[in-house]
């Protein structure tokens, strides 16, 4: 089991509508479970964003940087790395 820190949890509850349309979790440990649940995933750079989504399957050939940081799934942390939330 993945363990999220405060960090992606901030930033998940701060920008869920991104991805959902209605809010997911209102709290810390609501952002906590749902990631578990969902299995997100947190990586270090775009280049390991773009091979966990070629790994799931997703065509990504030919996408920019910028428009696979744009993806509703892809959540920018505020030091550099990225939280996967495939909703």
């Amino acid at each position: 089991m993945y363990e999220y820190d405060e960090e992606c949890l901030k930033t998940f509850l701060k920008n869920q509508g991104q991805l959902f349309d209605e809010p997911v979790a209102g709290t810390l440990e609501e952002a906590e479970a749902f990631l578990e649940d969902c299995m997100a995933v947190v990586a270090d750079s775009l280049a390991e964003v773009k091979s966990f989504l070629e790994e799931e399957g997703m065509d990504v050939e030919g996408m920019s940087p910028e428009e696979i940081e744009e993806a509703a799934e892809i959540f920018a942390l505020p030091d550099g790395r990225y939280l996967i939330v495939e909703g």
